[in-house]
């Protein structure tokens, strides 16, 4: 009968340690250092008027690195290459005030959700109003690109699906399945499936064809806000539960099966994936209001990082994949560089020299 100890013996007949000799190597062999992330932000803009309500979508950081803010009832951009504030537009003479807004894939055209139903698309460079979508009867709180079409969801319940193109070049979708307020909408990488999320507590993944979900997830307590698809793992959905749920759940959608989950202990708000590595962040509200960065899959915490005083409503991700910017209705955001760097070190300089002031 031989045994493991016959093995250690053999390698080094007069070892005493019941580690083997590879073991032993493997031990003294230097760790691979562990990212360090810093603490602090490295920057901290004010941002007046910016609302604290978990169902609106009000930041988002385009592919040309301008940031989008809705603060009351105007949308503000800062460009992160030359500090530059301008005011894209103010609905007070509408009595309006911004719910959502999302840049499009090539960062050219920007979205924004209002509080009366209405959906405007704005051309960015021209500051010029392009299209104005109705047929929201309440307000629209997200929002999702896919091409020239734009996904809207709003507290009518609806999702509907539209060609911003003038004329429409595509008819017009309309998605029924929530039974509240639709407050999460992301498409996955592919462009292929939209993933919802509603104040029904459900989760519902939709194709481009059929009228009704290709998968519906009601394992949620609480309203699903957070959604992202993962840009490593193909069919890979990561969702977040409001206070009464906490948990983080991930989802096969090729399968439908759930995957891993784990309770964050507080509301989760937001969830965002790196572009480099395989992990993720997640923002949170009641009770710490902090910012959690997880390994995938052995979702272990890599940075807790703490300094809003209300909860984290509003996260967006740089166009580099470095950096992140989180809001609060503590009326800041703050800059975090939270993923590992990107492969082009040119890139990684531009986020740095953000904006100063806001207004």
């Amino acid at each position: 009968m031989s045994s493991n100890r016959g093995d250690y013996n053999e390698q080094c007949p007069y070892s005493l340690s019941p580690v083997s000799i590879k073991s032993q190597k493997l031990l003294r062999s230097p760790r691979k250092a562990t990212r360090k992330i810093s603490k602090i932000p490295f920057k901290v803009l004010d941002a007046p008027e910016l609302q604290d309500d978990f169902y609106l979508n009000l930041v988002d950081w385009s592919a040309q690195n301008v940031l989008a803010v809705g603060l009351g009832s105007c949308v503000y951009l800062w460009s992160a290459c030359t500090s530059q504030v301008t005011r894209l537009c103010d609905l007070s003479s509408d009595s309006n005030t911004i719910t959502s807004v999302s840049w499009s894939e090539r960062g050219h055209q920007l979205a924004v959700g209002t509080q009366h139903g209405y959906v405007t698309v704005w051309d960015v460079a021209a500051s010029k109003q392009v299209n104005k979508l109705q047929g929201h009867s309440a307000r629209v709180g997200a929002l999702a690109w896919n091409g020239d079409v734009l996904s809207s969801g709003s507290r009518d319940r609806l999702i509907m699906q539209r060609d911003t193109r003038t004329p429409s070049q595509v008819p017009e979708r309309r998605l029924a399945g929530h039974r509240q307020e639709v407050c999460g909408l992301k498409w996955s990488p592919d462009n292929q499936y939209l993933a919802s999320g509603g104040n029904d507590n459900r989760l519902y993944v939709w194709n481009q064809h059929s009228s009704s979900p290709v998968h519906s997830y009601s394992e949620h307590m609480a309203a699903v806000k957070a959604i992202a698809w993962s840009p490593h793992h193909h069919g890979l959905l990561a969702s977040g539960g409001g206070t009464a749920d906490r948990c983080i759940r991930f989802w096969n959608t090729l399968t439908g099966q759930p995957m891993q989950c784990v309770d964050t202990g507080s509301q989760v708000c937001n969830l965002a994936w790196s572009k480099h590595s395989s992990e993720l962040v997640s923002t949170h509200g009641y009770s710490q209001n902090q910012i959690l960065v997880w390994k995938y899959p052995s979702l272990t915490q890599v940075a807790k990082l703490t300094g809003h005083s209300y909860r984290v409503l509003y996260l967006a991700l740089s166009p580099d994949g470095e950096a992140i910017v989180t809001g609060a209705g503590d009326e800041t955001l703050r800059f975090w560089n939270v993923f590992s760097k990107a492969r082009s070190q040119k890139e990684n300089k531009s986020v740095l020299n953000l904006f100063t002031n806001i207004r």
